[in-house]
Formats: C-alpha cells, sequence, structure tokens
C-alpha cells in the first residue's frame, strides 16, 4: 500500500502552488473542449455524410490551416493591442457561432470557405490562452501551467469523442455542430463571470536583455518552429487520416474510434503532470526530452506497420500519447522563455502559427499519399519526417548554446 499512497501524494502535489486565476483558465478550457466533436469526425463527417473523396477532404482540411493561421497571426496582433480577455472572448462567441451555422454548409467550396471562416474565428483565442497563461502564473510554474492546461483539452478532449461517437451512432451527425458551438459560448459565458480581466501583478520572468527582438529575427526559435511544424504534421494524422485508417482497414465503427482517441486524452489525465513534474524535479534537460517524446510519436507510426493487428492499434496510441505528454509542455516552455525578450503577443502568435502551418499541409498531404501510395507507405514517411525533426531540435539546441556562449 505504500507505494500506492506515495504515488496518490505524488499526483497531488503536481498540482499544487497554481493561483486561482490559472485553474478558471483551466476549467474555460475544459467545458470548450468537453464539445468539441465536430473536428476529430470532420474526414468521416465529409466522406460518410457529404460524399467527398480523399483529395476533397484535403482541401477542406488545408482551408482549416489557412484559417487557422490567419487567425492566429491576427490574434496575436489583437492580443498585444487589447489584450488576452476581450480576444478570448470575441474568439469563444463568434467560434460558436460558427460551429452552429457550418452544419448548413454543403458543396465544397462553401464548405472550404466556412471551415476557413471558423479556424480564424477560433484560432485568434490561442495566442490570446498561451498570454493569459503567462500572465496569471508564477514563472516557476509556466511548465507546469501549460501541463495544467492541456490536461484540461484531453480531459475535454476524452468526453468529447466518445460522447461524439455515440451521438453519431444515436442522432447523426447534426447534433455534433450543435453541442461545440453551445460549449464555446458557455466557455465565453463562465469566462466572463468567474475571471478577471486583469491578472495578479507578477514577475512575468528574467530580467529582459532584449526587449525589442522581434521574433521573426530570432535565429533559434525559427529552427525550432520548423521544427515544431515536422512534428506536427505527423501527429496530426490522429486527427483526420488515422480514423479513416481504423475505420477502412481494421473496422472499428465511430463509437470505437471515439473510445480509441478518447483514451489518449484519458491517459494524459492521469499521467502528464506527474511526468511533467518528475521530469522537472529531476532537472532532466528539456531539449533530451522534447528528442526523445519525438522518437516515441516515430514510433508509434513503426507499430502501426510492423504489427497490423487490432491491439496493436492501442500500443501505437500508448507511445504516441507519451510522447505528446512529454513533447508540448516542454516546447511550449520553450516559446515562453524566448517572449521574455520580445512582445509576448507576437512570440506565441508565431508559435501557434507553426501548429496552423501543420494543419495547412499535414491533412492534405496524408490524404493524397494514402490515396497515391496506401497506409503502409504513408506510415513509414511519417516516422521519418519525424527522425528528421528530431535532428532540427538537436541544431536549435546547439544554436542556443552558441547564442549563451556569444552572449
Amino acid at each position: 500500500m505504500q507505494p500506492l499512497s506515495s504515488a496518490y501524494h505524488y499526483y497531488i502535489d503536481s498540482f499544487r502552488g497554481f493561483r486561482r486565476e490559472v485553474w478558471l483558465l483551466a476549467a474555460i478550457t475544459f467545458i470548450n473542449r468537453a464539445g468539441s466533436m465536430v473536428i476529430p469526425f470532420l474526414s468521416l463527417y465529409l466522406i460518410s455524410s457529404e460524399g467527398y473523396s480523399l483529395e476533397q477532404v484535403g482541401w477542406v482540411m488545408s482551408c482549416f490551416g489557412l484559417g487557422s493561421v490567419l487567425g492566429s497571426w491576427l490574434g496575436g496582433k489583437l492580443t498585444d493591442k487589447l489584450g488576452y480577455y476581450a480576444v478570448m472572448v470575441a474568439s469563444l462567441v463568434s467560434g460558436g457561432v460558427a460551429f452552429i451555422l457550418l452544419q448548413y454548409v454543403h458543396g465544397l467550396l462553401p464548405f472550404c470557405a466556412g471551415i476557413f471562416i471558423l479556424s480564424l474565428l477560433m484560432d485568434a483565442s490561442r495566442p490570446a490562452i498561451f498570454v493569459a497563461l503567462r500572465s496569471y502564473a508564477k514563472p516557476e510554474n509556466r511548465t507546469r501551467g501549460v501541463t495544467l492546461i492541456r490536461l484540461a483539452i484531453n480531459l475535454g478532449f476524452s468526453f468529447g469523442p466518445a460522447i461524439g461517437g455515440f451521438l453519431i451512432a444515436t442522432a447523426g451527425y447534426g447534433g455534433l455542430f450543435w453541442v461545440d458551438g453551445i460549449t464555446c459560448i458557455a466557455a465565453a459565458t463562465l469566462m466572463l463571470v468567474t475571471l478577471p480581466s486583469k491578472a495578479p501583478v507578477t514577475d512575468v520572468g528574467p530580467a529582459r536583455t532584449a526587449p525589442d527582438r522581434s521574433p521573426y529575427t530570432d535565429g533559434p526559435y525559427l529552427l525550432f518552429l520548423l521544427s515544431m511544424v515536422l512534428i506536427s504534421v505527423p501527429f496530426l494524422q490522429y486527427f483526420s487520416t488515422i480514423p479513416i485508417f481504423y475505420s477502412a482497414v481494421h473496422g472499428l465503427s465511430e463509437q470505437w474510434i471515439g473510445i480509441l482517441l478518447g483514451a489518449n486524452g484519458m491517459l494524459i489525465f492521469l499521467m502528464e503532470m506527474p511526468l511533467i513534474k518528475y521530469c522537472e524535479d529531476k532537472a532532466i534537460d528539456r531539449f533530451r526530452i522534447m528528442r526523445f517524446s519525438v522518437l516515441l510519436i516515430a514510433l508509434s507510426f513503426v507499430v502501426l506497420n510492423v504489427f497490423p493487428m487490432l491491439a496493436f492499434l492501442w500500443v501505437g496510441m500508448a507511445f504516441m500519447t507519451v510522447g505528446e505528454m512529454l513533447n508540448f509542455p516542454f516546447m511550449n516552455r520553450f516559446a515562453y522563455d524566448r517572449s521574455d525578450h520580445g512582445p509576448p503577443g507576437a512570440y506565441m502568435a508565431l508559435f501557434t502559427i507553426s501548429w496552423s502551418v501543420a494543419h495547412i499541409f499535414g491533412h492534405t498531404l496524408g490524404l493524397n499519399l494514402i490515396a497515391q501510395f496506401g497506409y503502409e507507405i504513408t506510415w513509414w514517411f511519417f516516422a521519418g519526417l519525424l527522425i528528421f525533426a528530431v535532428g532540427l531540435l538537436y541544431l536549435t539546441e546547439r544554436a542556443v548554446k552558441w547564442e549563451t556562449k556569444a552572449t
């Protein structure tokens, strides 16, 4: 019983030290993400309900990415000018309305326009959320603060796909759009009622030695963002091509696909916070963690090819989930640390834009590779891309060390 008791206390301790505002931000994020049912099933919806081909689905997802790029850039600009609070509220309300209206849009070009507008409105809040967390969290809690927000996202995501799969099986796809829209508006309402518009006065980090540095001229940061894109492109396959793979190759129903995707969120809920605390307590090098995490994500694709059995879908999901848990909090922390020396909205906008750029190319690339070469070659390709990203992270580390020596 002693090991179980120690593990329990360690888990609880990993959640200590956060301000009330950070917990409220996490609650708002959870409500928003608990209703996120449309996007994980979007590719299946377009194929089974709207009759789109794989290539057409790819174009829709590219428009999603383009809207995300513009929304992230615009959100960063507005955050630096108007503040994170107004940007987040406006994004949640307008995005909720857009989700509800999207179900009535039909035809390839209108739907591409609709998904572009939706992602623009929704992703305008991404830089604002990062800047809000940067303001609310103590500097020493930034990595765990990011992890707490991710925990809320993934806990919501563990409910969303599972409930979404059930709704599809019982009531069709239409209900998903309503639930997604209503939860966005509910999250904005909770924010207005509970979260103060001004953060407590706090030290934001180390002294700014170069306060006017632009992220567009920050060489190590740009190299880091390139690696982020190359990591995100394969990772996004778990939200577009891999659900199709589960259905077409392994015969899983939407409900079982939702359960499998929901397992990702549940594992993150149970393991990520203590895992990040352990890495920080042991002072493990951040770049070493990031490189190892990318190798785990690559291994998740290798498993799908080497062991083409139903049980190993869970193994692949486990590898991807552990890689995700180790990767994204420390990637976020690196971006936060760089933003201490320049405009935070612009820095975090570029960080979110790298994710959006992956949306532009990632879904289309995966769908077209599958259409031309099949699943096996596609999974090998993405594993190779992740190995290349490991090399870029190594170069980023060398660039940061050279920069430190030069100063």
